[in-house]
């Protein structure tokens, strides 16, 4: 295997990292943005006010996207069995 197609796959295990993370890290941002507002609007401090529903947010969004997840990591693991199968 080269050194360019080291880089490749590297790349493409990074762009795989980023498509299965952007979801959530965007839900999550939007709940935690919104909490926010909702703190300063009202002076509420509370610490569990911005941990419970993220949680709850982020759970169901994991659960939402799981079949888009285990596509996208089984799309990038046969082409690395592909791979593999053609170095031998």
């Amino acid at each position: 295997m080269s050194e360019v197609e080291v880089v490749e796959v590297g790349r493409e295990a990074v762009w795989v990292m980023l498509k299965m993370g952007f979801p959530v890290l965007l839900v999550a941002l939007l709940v935690g943005l919104i909490i926010s507002l909702f703190q300063a609007l009202t002076q509420l401090q509370e610490m569990t006010l911005t941990f419970v529903p993220k949680l709850i947010i982020i759970s169901l969004t994991i659960v939402a996207t799981a079949p888009y997840m285990t596509q996208t990591l089984g799309t990038f693991t046969e082409m690395i069995m592909d791979r593999i199968v053609a170095l031998g």
